[in-house]
């Protein structure tokens, strides 16, 4: 068998098994899950679509400041904190270019000094970094790291930018149904707020034979004097008020 035919054969392999990893990915998105769960699932499964990979992490930008949401093991962590100790490094450089970065050890010496001796260490031989946008608060790049000898090629690469690309998309869909059941949460608090609020005025229209307004101008003047928000100072009046005869607050 010529090495043409064994090329084809072991690119149909990996795009197999990145195929299978996507597969697996779609799955677990189809779960509610919270983002962080989801990000270490992407950052194991990531390795079953890149088999050169021996280690992973996701790297996260903060106000600018780089951080490892999720990894493998330690040893990817102390490189991801190498890189950002020496600000610089493939991770760092596809997360602010949004370039896939792949780099051989020899290279990143020549490239990231400053990295490169900090990371001497831990034994990573190739860095394949591609850089990960979900939105702008959630953004940085998803990083594999070859410790076992085989570096990574230009395969290597494409596989993850595809990867990396559904992440992104599904990513997205898992921080929409976030946004969303946040806001949920923020409704409901928000009308069980105005129902108890709305419940105290009433007790004190009818205690004082007061307006609407007066009652609720009552209530703050209690919220201010208390320093307590006015749907608490609400709850507190209304519990007093149905368990025994009260004074309104004052």
């Amino acid at each position: 068998m010529d090495d043409e035919m064994l090329h084809e054969r072991d690119a149909a392999r990996r795009v197999d098994e990145v195929t299978a990893a996507l597969d697996r990915l779609a799955s677990t998105f189809a779960q509610e899950e919270e983002l962080l769960v989801v990000l270490r699932r992407v950052c194991h499964q990531v390795m079953h679509a890149v088999p050169d990979a021996e280690i992973a992490s996701i790297t996260l930008l903060r106000d600018g400041v780089p951080y490892t949401a999720t990894a493998t093991d330690d040893n990817a962590l102390r490189v991801d904190q190498a890189q950002y100790d020496a600000g610089q490094g493939p991770c760092l450089e596809a997360a602010r270019t949004g370039e896939v970065q792949r780099v051989k050890v020899g290279e990143a010496a020549g490239r990231w000094p400053e990295f490169a001796a900090a990371a001497d260490d831990c034994a990573v031989i190739a860095y394949l970094s591609a850089p990960l946008f979900v939105d702008h608060e959630y953004h940085g790049s998803l990083n594999l790291y070859d410790t076992g000898g085989n570096s990574f090629g230009a395969l290597d690469a494409a596989l993850l930018d595809l990867y990396t690309a559904a992440a992104e998309a599904a990513l997205r869909s898992t921080r929409r149904h976030q946004a969303a059941r946040e806001t949920m949460g923020q409704l409901r608090t928000a009308l069980t707020s105005r129902a108890v609020i709305d419940q105290a005025k009433g007790i004190l229209m009818a205690l004082h034979c007061i307006p609407s307004d007066d009652a609720f101008e009552l209530l703050v003047k209690a919220s201010q004097e208390q320093n307590l928000k006015l749907r608490e100072v609400a709850r507190n009046f209304v519990t007093t008020a149905t368990n025994q005869p009260a004074p309104p607050p004052a």
